[in-house]
């Protein structure tokens, strides 16, 4: 696990030299050519067709009538499944054993509590599956009746008309005032390339 945490690192601190680079071009050209800087931004600016990428989701999936066609079949593998995987996660989770494996034997205090987190819900999960399950074999009229109960239609349209309209451009800020954030972004930029570098060679 160490191995795959330092190259995780390595990769961190080159990604950290990379953007500090191009902060420090970018810092560059709007002290000492804002147009070509703006320039650069333009040719940058692209559109996103919101609705045209969301229609993919916009489709009726029935998936009801074949549970509900066969609510013993579908209702047993539910409940089977659901128990099978209590009954791991009752029996067969050891926390200390998993903090030990993925990091060598130093047990965390915060990875032990999102460990006992993810088994905490796997079991919750387990058990309202299992109930699930019970519910479509011993009652599937009342699970139908229930579950048309819960449906409920939400109208996303004005959601992804706000996503769809332009906003303010945040480079006319830039371009505003190129000398004060120039001297912003290039010292910023030299702070990250300094700190990635000594992080490399050290």
């Amino acid at each position: 696990m160490s191995i795959f945490w330092e190259i995780g690192l390595q990769a961190i601190e080159i990604l950290t030299l990379v953007v500090g680079l191009l902060g420090m071009a970018m810092s560059l050209l709007l002290l000492f050519a804002p147009r070509a800087a703006q320039t650069l931004s333009g040719l940058a600016n692209r559109s996103v067709d919101v609705e045209k990428r969301l229609r993919f989701l916009d489709k009726d999936i029935r998936t009801n009538d074949w549970i509900h066609g066969h609510p013993v079949l579908v209702g047993g593998g539910l409940a089977a499944a659901s128990l099978f995987a209590l009954v791991f996660f009752f029996f067969k989770v050891d926390i200390a054993e998993f903090n030990r494996i993925f990091f060598d034997g130093t047990p965390s205090a915060a990875v032990e509590i999102v460990f006992q987190t993810s088994v905490w819900v796997g079991k919750l999960a387990c058990l309202i599956g299992l109930g699930l399950g019970a519910g479509l074999m011993a009652a599937p009229a009342k699970m139908r009746r229930m579950e048309r109960s819960l449906n409920s239609w939400i109208d996303t349209r004005s959601w992804v008309e706000k996503l769809d309209s332009p906003g303010p451009k945040l480079d006319t800020v830039f371009f505003r005032y190129p000398i004060f954030f120039g001297i912003f972004g290039g010292a910023l930029s030299c702070l990250l390339i300094v700190l990635s570098v000594l992080n490399l060679l050290s």
